[in-house]
């Protein structure tokens, strides 16, 4: 099984990097699977109905979100009937799913999302505890978990948690590849974070401008997506047979 897994999508650069590299990584990964973070591909801000089906148009199979999942409203609409998974620690009378689990040939595949809660500022459910009482529940062949944390230490120890018990987790929400891709003492694959897709000289995705005079004066300000300029797009292919973690770093 390989399954690929795509960065935080930021934006209208970030959609313009998805559509103009991903035939190129069919073609060279050839993926089983493709999964996609997609809590920032509205304008730095959620999910619209439009932008979904273009996902699934492309051959993406499950999308994750995170703490930007219910910034536009009209996600409401469409969730709970989507191949959308919002963080699984959220409380249970939020709408949309944590996890899924799809059939692939003869196999079964279940993707996770979770958030972490260190500088998160989300009032959510210990992710911890959480992912004990979904793999009580479920049967699957691969356990894959998008942990969408600030923290580099919570992501870690979250996969010391589990390891052994799932395929792989990987990291989102930083925006900025690392380089500790591992296979875990029990098994599990792991990387902090995968990156993101967007604007190369952004920040994060963002304008640099206005990002660079928040930090200057110390003034808040809105957060605006950067819409000019060369693209990235980072992403990891994990192979379950071979059990490789292939980092795909694409810089213009």
């Amino acid at each position: 099984m390989r399954v690929l897994c795509i960065g935080d999508v930021f934006g209208t650069l970030g959609q313009a990097a998805l559509a103009k590299y991903m035939d190129t990584l069919k073609r060279e990964y050839r993926p089983n699977l493709i999964f996609v973070n997609a809590e920032n591909i509205d304008r730095g801000f959620g999910i619209t109905e439009p932008i979904y089906k273009e996902l699934m148009s492309m051959g993406v199979a499950m999308i994750t979100m995170g703490n930007h999942t219910f910034r536009n409203k009209k996600v409401f609409e469409f969730i709970d009937d989507a191949n959308i998974l919002r963080p699984a620690n959220y409380d249970e009378s939020v709408p949309g799913k944590g996890y899924r689990t799809i059939r692939y040939n003869t196999e079964t595949v279940t993707l996770v999302s979770l958030m972490g809660r260190v500088f998160m500022g989300d009032p959510l459910d210990n992710p911890f505890r959480k992912i004990d009482a979904i793999l009580d529940e479920i049967e699957s062949d691969y356990v894959f978990v998008d942990f969408h944390a600030e923290a580099t230490s919570e992501k870690i120890a979250f996969a010391h948690y589990v390891d052994g018990r799932v395929t792989a987790v990987y990291g989102t929400h930083t925006h900025v590849p690392t380089a500790d891709a591992m296979i875990l003492p029990k098994g599990t694959m792991y990387l902090t974070d995968l990156g993101m897709v967007g604007a190369k000289y952004g920040v994060l995705g963002a304008e640099k401008d206005r990002q660079i005079h928040k930090f200057v004066t110390g003034l808040r300000g809105g957060v605006k997506e950067a819409t000019e300029g060369p693209l990235q797009l980072n992403a990891v292919v994990f192979d379950t047979t071979a059990q490789t973690i292939e980092r795909i770093n694409i810089m213009e």
